[in-house]
């Protein structure tokens, strides 16, 4: 027995040193040739869930979790139950996962209070904020906090702390919430809490930082946290998790090769123990494929995401878009704005796709109201990020209704704004809007600046689809009467003759679509009939300049 005795102790050694597969292979190999005790198996657990073994890890937390029963520990036998519960769901097996939490619940319910009555309130904060219970959701945070504070558990503070941020960052009381995130961010930085804990204070702020388009303090936090996992390099879940939120700030910067392995990466080694972070990842990948042009490469990712239970919106409307089916990308929108009970952060990401999608389809008024929305959000929420992406959508609104000497002043603001960050596609997407805003005024030479400079970024990015459609603009005279790209398209096949219901055809448009932009363009050219926009269509070249 000496040599079990000899193991256990270099197991418990190696965890404390948080050398988990040292502290791993000792356990199996005691347990292998005797009984272990409750600690033990909750050691074992915790070092195999880091090293991403979780049959293994939930295999030792049961067996823990039955020996601090037969040992008269209701307590510790609840925490065994929790993490059980908690990376059950994690894996996506919700069923097991309810019943473990229904057994924390029991096992605690009849002991006086304690720590461990906190760390449930970890699943009731993020589900009342998920329902939009905000205010129980602060109310629950506090009480995290109030009962680690009583306690002595510096984790469940942190973890409060970061709950009540985020409800305090929902309700729009920005600087507040941020002030309690900061604070949060001193206790991971400070070494005092549990490895897991600290590893979900990072993940927390950065989920953070994602919902607000803060790009600045995103990229820092996913530095900090990337550091933080290099120092636990068998933290197989914090790492993948990192690599996620890595991607979405290697996407903004352009970097989008790098993103995509990143992303590939973090759902191959994630697979099997956190869905819901192998759902974000596929989506992740959905994006950068559709921005890129591998539009069937976009498709199978968005459905693999939606699978998994990612919502697969904006990024599916924007793929429609991007296939030329314009009235498929309205109505997914639509029914993705109309169906969810999101919070603004995230409706404003659906906003932004609307605004744009609305555009291509002729609907001014739809677009201009999206476009309402995220400025309100923008300005609620204080983020540098939504006040550009804010300020693209108006100006892109105001040059589709020609007011092109507003339309430059807000699209500059804008641009300036990506460059800050950086974020050099939708700078180059600002300056497309610039140059159509330019050669509205007659003002070519400006705008063939604003052209090759975005086609150069288009190029340097890989983004195929806009770098085509920057050299088709390049090569075209500036389009009369403010005429848009598509509204041109319309009146050609007018001019050729075509019915509504051909041009729809050929087009791939409703036949309701075609003519709420036949009606823009009677508007924008004072004209009355299709005999008339034909003849101005041949006499002002819009024929002969495709």
């Amino acid at each position: 027995m000496t040599g079990v005795a000899e193991l256990v102790a270099a197991a418990h050694e190696a965890f404390e040193r948080r050398q988990w597969a040292v502290a791993r292979d000792c356990f199996n190999a005691a347990g292998k040739t005797a009984h272990l005790t409750a600690d033990d198996c909750y050691a074992w657990a915790e070092a195999a869930w880091w090293l991403g073994a979780i049959d293994e890890s939930l295999s030792a937390w049961a067996r823990a979790y039955e020996l601090y029963l037969e040992a008269d520990q209701p307590l510790r036998a609840a925490m065994s139950a929790m993490f059980l519960a908690l990376h059950s769901m994690e894996r996506g097996e919700t069923a097991a996962g309810a019943g473990w939490m229904s057994r924390v619940q029991r096992l605690l319910v009849d002991e006086s209070e304690a720590a461990e009555h906190g760390y449930p309130l970890y699943f009731e904060i993020f589900a009342l904020l998920g329902r939009g219970n905000i205010d129980d959701a602060l109310v629950t945070a506090r009480r995290m906090q109030d009962i680690g504070r009583r306690f002595g558990d510096p984790n469940l503070v942190a973890i409060g702390l970061v709950g009540e941020g985020r409800a305090l960052i929902r309700k729009g009381a920005v600087g507040d919430g941020r002030a309690l995130l900061d604070e949060a961010m001193l206790a991971a930085l400070s070494g005092k809490l549990d490895p897991a804990w600290t590893g979900a204070v990072y993940c927390q702020l950065m989920e953070v930082c994602h919902e607000l388009v803060d790009v600045r303090r995103a990229g820092e936090w996913t530095e900090a946290a990337q550091r933080w996992c290099e120092g636990l390099p068998e933290a197989v879940l914090y790492r993948g998790i990192c690599r996620i939120h890595r991607a979405q700030i290697l996407q903004v910067q352009g970097a989008w090769e790098q993103a995509e392995h990143e992303a590939l990466s973090a759902c191959r080694d994630l697979q099997r123990i956190h869905l819901v972070t192998v759902a974000e990842g596929h989506y992740e990948i959905g994006e950068l494929r559709r921005l890129r042009g591998d539009l069937g490469g976009a498709e199978e990712a968005f459905r693999r995401a939606h699978d998994l239970g990612r919502d697969s919106q904006p990024g599916l409307a924007l793929l429609r878009l991007a296939q030329g089916r314009i009235d498929a990308a309205v109505a997914s929108i639509r029914t993705a704005r109309a169906a969810a009970t999101y919070d603004r952060l995230t409706g404003a990401r659906l906003c932004a796709a609307d605004v744009e999608i609305a555009l291509a389809a002729g609907d001014t008024q739809r677009a201009r109201e999206a476009a309402d929305e995220l400025a309100a959000t923008a300005a609620a929420y204080d983020s540098s990020g939504l006040e550009a992406a804010s300020r693209q959508a108006q100006g892109a609104v105001l040059v589709a209704i020609g007011q092109y000497g507003e339309a430059l002043r807000i699209l500059r603001s804008a641009y300036q704004l990506w460059l800050e960050f950086p974020a050099p596609y939708d700078a180059a997407r600002t300056r497309l809007l610039l140059a159509e805003a330019y050669a509205a005024l007659g003002d070519n030479d400006a705008a063939a600046l604003e052209l090759d400079a975005a086609h150069r970024v288009f190029d340097q990015l890989g983004a195929t689809l806009d770098a085509r459609r920057a050299a088709l603009l390049r090569g075209r005279p500036a389009l009369p009467g403010g005429l848009t790209e598509r509204e041109a398209d319309v009146l050609r096949l007018v001019a050729a003759g075509l019915s509504n219901r051909d041009i729809a055809a050929k087009l791939f448009l409703s036949d309701k679509t075609v003519a709420r932009h036949l009606a823009n363009i009677y508007a924008k050219l004072d004209l009355s009939s299709r005999t008339a926009a034909a003849a101005y269509a041949f006499q002002h070249g819009v024929v002969a300049s495709r």
